[in-house]
């Protein structure tokens, strides 16, 4: 399916300098907690590392990253080597690239276990990811508001991440506009989030 044509169904969320594209639930309910519990189980998560202000910081939070090859990756000052793909990954990964028309080299996949745990203002902009590239958010588990927010203008635009959703974000979006995951006390629930990237090779 290709994504530019599939915009008249599936309208750009951002008012300008950049293209989010959210097509909402794209596995019934059944196949979504079926992918939620593999993942919790077959993925190789870590808590999350990153250098803040000199210091060395662990989080709650839990990663991976997975792609065709070890590619480095490199944010918060800390570098991490993707894992060959899990039988659960290629199969998302192609069923991501039906939908969007894009093709995906790596994922990185973040366990949120709760409301407590989120992600501050941040752009996906490292220099490892191909420019104005495509970037497409699988959410499994807990529903979480994601907020995106201009970097010039302050404007902010607010969505739900359901259960087995899909958001695209593509073209200028990280160059202009910022995102987060809030933290929710009202939240007990867990949440992964895949995130399929395209790495430069070139970068490599």
């Amino acid at each position: 399916m290709d994504l530019l044509k599939n915009e008249k169904l599936h309208r750009n969320l951002l008012p300008y300098d950049g293209t989010v594209v959210y097509f909402g639930q794209v596995f019934c309910q059944e196949q979504a907690t079926v992918y939620f519990d593999k993942l919790m189980q077959s993925i190789e998560w870590r808590h999350d590392e990153a250098v803040i202000f000199g210091k060395h910081i662990t989080t709650k939070r839990k990663v991976a990253w997975y792609g065709d090859q070890p590619f480095s990756y490199t944010y918060s000052k800390t570098t991490k080597f993707a894992l060959p793909w899990t039988c659960e990954l290629v199969e998302l990964k192609q069923i991501v690239e039906q939908i969007t028309g894009e093709i995906f080299n790596s994922c990185l996949l973040n366990l949120y276990h709760d409301g407590s745990e989120g992600m501050a203002w941040h752009s996906d902009s490292e220099v490892d990811l191909k420019k104005n590239g495509a970037i497409a958010s699988l959410s499994f588990g807990a529903d979480r508001k994601f907020t995106f927010k201009h970097k010039t203008t302050q404007e902010k635009v607010e969505l739900f991440l359901v259960h087995g959703s899909l958001l695209v974000m593509q073209g200028k979006t990280q160059t202009h506009w910022l995102h987060r995951l809030p933290t929710s006390k009202k939240i007990n629930r867990a949440r992964i989030n895949l995130t399929f990237r395209q790495i430069d090779s070139k970068q490599v």
